[in-house]
């Protein structure tokens, strides 16, 4: 500043502007002018100094303009056309100055109904009949009509260059930026992919932007906008409301716009009479749109970071430039609403002009006597002391002043007169511009667009590692949320397996990645037909069904890439299922578990269906489970802790239904499998002195596996019992898959006392290169060896009917098997079903022998998922869990694709009898075939036991 007074005005300024900071204090109009007339050009060019000052400070300003008008306007008109431009955000500044620009929606909106007003179109529908007879209320709803129509052409905006028109669409469609947000994370509910979201939240911001440009028609959501409400409750514009309803509500559309229809009208008559009310209403919406900006409580802390009030720079005012009215206007809107807001107005005035604004506070008789003014103007006291006292008192005697009886005061105008000697230029190097202590507030970079991308940075790296961290643990995720009731757990041989209780979308046969085609693809079409059947189910039938659960081993590993046993269980289930809905009232849900490759992982998926059934009152019972593994004790418990029956239709464990009052199986134990095998051992031994034999066991250390070790002690007393010297046992390991078999058939075929008989304790993929390594050892390729096994070899495809496994030449394969189909088939509906209902089969192909039904798989699923239902539907009511388990020990089925299922005779915590059985025997014909046959058999229901002769080899 290069004078004296501009010094000090300039440090009044800065005070008024550090008190701004830590509170709200009162903006005045600041009015300067000169004691001398000779000295205004001095005071038009402080205040030039004044804005540049406060530009380069930060402060963000505008400069109306001032120039006097061309030709006669009307001094209030003038001032109007000086708040007009006001509604630019440009007109305030760039965007170093502070934060982000202004925005004046209020403004806008009055600056729209003006263009509407003063629109030609309207000259002739204005009404011209009194107000309140039926001609005057008829011109005056048509003239509301058409004043709607013209506000709806401009979008409720203000008429604007092309370019500015582009930026009032933007902001639109910045106010549909929060739906189309809430759009995508409605949709990520759903976990879909990532971008399907993103086009969803894009499609209705889309939808809502285009809805809400449609030509002709009022903007979407206009009564939900800042402006619009404001516009309906400010008591400014309540008389001209004439009793009109002024709710805005969310819900209430019509009403709300009815209201802002008729305030509209009311105002742009207002408007069109004149006077001081367009003026009023210009500064009033000025200032509600200033305070708007700096509320400190806004959603973007906006009034925390801008910290600076908002100037407003009036270089020469006048009667004619319409500046005296303007100060006016402002001085009667402050008062009528006696609400402070952050406007400091800072005005030069020509020293003759200074009487049109009235008095100041430095006129008048003040209450501390009569030349209290005369010594503050003395000249020892500094200019800066006496505006700073000026202040105060004038601040002060705002409570007075606002008084309607003190008619002649202009309470909010600062009138200041410098005088000459301030006024004079200092040498340069005096020149002074103090500027108030400046700090960057905490909430500018705290909460700033900076500090948002950052966070936004921060959220999508956490939401991106925590959306790969659920795609790698679950086997469906979005990028919020999972399916827990699956997960992605380690395969053997390498990779992963979707295991766990499939609740929702997820389909384990679209994660397989071994497996035959063939295999695969019958398994995702079980997987289809019954999500299809559940769905029918629950909409025909939605409280009259229960839900059993289906566990089994529905994947595959590398290195054992087989789902023969998965899938013909789950076709038995299916069917049974089938069955079941086509001829009860109680319906059949039937939801799967995946136990994984083997079942290595049932112990997980024992939990997600004990987790689940506590979410879901219909879960009765669980069929499946059908490995005797390690964990299969803790997989039951878990189970019997829910309250969950088991009904497993080929897990041959004796300790289980011993252990847990849970446990139901159709499959005869292994001791019971190791007695009917000690017919045959019996009749090889003969009248021999005990012949040699010898149990050969899959290493089980590094496996969870305990049928093998089951076997393997049963065999082994049973050959004991019948009279065998016994070898040392011995135990193959398996790697990658392939059972090591070579060093043991050499040392087998090659010793001293090479066995007549082995037990074999193994699985059915062993058996092949058992036979391959004992058919070309010297010791063991000409010598009668017999092979006796377990239930497992069931599952085996031998030459004579289509499959690829075999036995070695001079080797008989003797190997029991869980369910007898031939002396069922005459008694039981199971293939008639069968041959309805798997779309798969052409006609004849449903017999007990063909591929697909010999193993038995299919028929003990079947079975055991009818057992389950029947307790869970008795009477044809459904019953609860509890009642479920209760009921299974009345179970009595005839006409099963086994026989007769009953579980009446069945222990407590004990072993039942009348399991069916079956005996075969597998040797090489001299054809070069290995043909299969049964020695003897028994259906389910039957419980006379087997005997020698029955099962004679003879």
């Amino acid at each position: 500043m290069s004078t004296g007074a501009g010094i000090d005005v300039q440090r009044q300024l800065e005070s008024l502007i550090q008190d701004f900071r830590a509170g709200d204090p009162p903006m005045p109009v600041i009015v300067l002018h000169a004691e001398d007339a000779a000295d205004d050009d001095r005071v038009t060019e402080l205040v030039d100094e004044l804005r540049d000052g406060q530009q380069r400070h930060g402060t963000r300003l505008a400069v109306a303009p001032t120039e006097p008008p061309q030709g006669g306007i009307d001094p209030t008109a003038q001032a109007v056309r000086l708040l007009r431009d006001l509604g630019d955000g440009r007109k305030w500044g760039d965007r170093s100055a502070s934060y982000r620009p202004y925005s004046f929606p209020r403004l806008g909106l009055v600056r729209a109904l003006q263009d509407a007003t003063d629109d030609p179109d309207m000259d002739e529908h204005w009404p011209t009949a009194p107000a309140g007879t039926p001609d005057g209320n008829a011109q005056r709803e048509q003239a509301q009509t058409q004043l709607l129509r013209i506000l709806a052409r401009q979008r409720w905006r203000p008429r604007r260059p092309a370019r500015r028109n582009r930026q009032a669409l933007l902001n639109d469609v910045q106010q549909f930026l929060p739906a189309g947000v809430l759009g995508a994370l409605t949709s990520l509910l759903t976990r879909p992919e990532w971008y399907v979201a993103v086009l969803a939240g894009i499609g209705l911001m889309i939808l809502l932007a285009a809805l809400n440009h449609v030509p002709g028609r009022a903007p979407l959501f206009l009564w939900l906008r800042r402006e619009s409400r404001w516009f309906l409750t400010t008591t400014f514009l309540q008389s001209a409301a004439r009793r009109q309803s002024t709710s805005v509500r969310l819900l209430r559309p019509v009403r709300s716009w009815r209201a802002i229809a008729a305030r509209a009208y009311d105002v742009a008559e207002a408007m069109r009479e004149g006077g001081p009310f367009p003026l009023q209403l210009y500064v009033l919406a000025l200032f509600e749109d200033l305070r708007d900006n700096h509320r400190r409580t806004g959603w973007d802390l906006r009034g925390l970071k801008r910290t600076r009030p908002p100037l407003l720079i009036l270089r020469q005012v006048s009667r004619e430039n319409g500046g005296i009215e303007l100060i006016k206007a402002v001085s009667d809107v402050r008062s009528r609403r006696s609400e402070l807001d952050p406007l400091l107005i800072v005005a030069g005035v020509a020293a003759d002009d200074a009487p049109l604004l009235d008095r100041g506070t430095d006129t008048g008789t003040p209450s501390d006597g009569p030349d209290s003014r005369s010594a503050l103007l003395s000249r020892p006291v500094r200019l800066q002391q006496r505006l700073r006292h000026w202040y105060d008192e004038w601040a002060g005697n705002l409570r007075a002043d606002q008084s309607p009886s003190r008619t002649n005061a202009l309470p909010w105008v600062l009138r200041i007169a410098l005088p000459r000697d301030e006024l004079v230029q200092l040498r340069q190097a005096d020149w002074r511009c103090v500027r108030a202590r400046h700090r960057p507030p905490v909430a500018r970079i705290v909460w700033s667009a900076y500090s948002l991308a950052l966070v936004l940075a921060l959220a999508a790296t956490v939401g991106v590692v925590h959306a790969r961290d659920l795609h790698r643990t679950y086997c469906s995720a979005g990028l919020l949320t999972a399916d827990r009731d699956t997960e992605l757990r380690p395969a053997p041989g390498g990779g992963t397996e979707c295991v766990g209780l499939s609740t929702g979308g997820v389909r384990f046969g679209s994660h397989l990645k071994g497996g035959s085609d063939s295999e695969g693809g019958r398994l995702r079409e079980l997987e289809k037909l019954v999500h299809d059947e559940n769905a029918r189910v629950m909409r025909d039938q939605p409280g009259a069904y229960v839900t059993v659960v289906y566990a089994g081993p529905l994947s595959s590993a590398t290195v054992d890439p087989s789902l023969v046993k998965g899938a013909e269980e789950l076709a038995g289930v299916y069917l049974a299922q089938r069955v079941v809905n086509e001829n009860y009232r109680v319906k059949l849900r039937v939801l799967l578990a995946n136990g994984g490759a083997d079942m290595g992982h049932q112990g997980f998926t024992a939990e997600a269906i004990a987790a689940y059934a506590e979410r879901d009152p219909t879960v009765v019972g669980v069929v499946g489970f059908g490995r005797d593994l390690q964990s299969s004790p803790e997989v039951t418990r878990r189970l019997q802790e829910a309250g969950l029956p088991i009904v497993s239709g080929t897990n041959s464990a004796t300790y289980l239904p011993k252990d847990f009052s849970n446990w139901f199986s159709l499959a005869a134990p292994d001791e019971h499998q190791a007695k009917a095998l000690g017919l045959v051992a019996q009749q090889l031994r003969g009248k021999s002195d005990a012949p040699y034999a010898l149990v050969l066991a899959r290493d089980t250390k590094a496996s969870q596996d305990r049928y093998t070790s089951e076997q393997a002690y049963y065999g082994g007393e049973m050959l004991r019992d019948k009279g065998f010297r016994l070898l040392p046992s011995r135990t193959y390991r398996v790697a990658n898959g392939k059972p090591e078999l070579r060093l043991h058939a050499e040392s087998i075929c090659r010793g001293e006392d090479v066995p007549s008989v082995i037990y074999f304790a193994g699985r059915v993929e062993d058996i092949g290169p058992l036979m391959t390594q004992l058919g070309v050892e010297p010791g063991c390729a000409n010598r009668e060896i017999s092979i006796l096994t377990g239930d497992d070899l069931s599952k085996a495809k031998f030459s004579g009917t289509g499959g690829r496994d075999g036995v070695a030449p001079r080797i008989t394969l003797y190997h029991a098997a869980l369910a007898e189909l031939r002396e069922a088939a005459s008694g039981t509906a199971f293939y008639q079903d069968a041959a309805q209902y798997l779309p798969w089969l052409e006609p004849g192909e449903a017999t007990y022998d063909a591929p697909g039904f010999a193993s038995g798989q299919t028929a003990l699923a079947h079975d055991a998922t009818r057992a389950l239902y029947w307790a869970a539907s008795l009477g044809d009511v459904r019953q609860s869990r509890a009642a479920t388990w209760v009921n299974l020990r009345g179970v009595k089925l005839e006409g099963m694709a086994t026989g007769t299922i009953d579980f009446t005779d069945a222990p407590l915590y004990g072993e039942r009898h009348g399991h069916s059985i079956v005996l075969a025997r597998v040797r090489r014909t001299p054809e070069g075939l290995s043909r299969a046959e049964v020695l003897c058999s028994r259906p389910a229901g039957v419980n006379k036991p087997l005997d020698v002769e029955q099962c004679s080899i003879r």
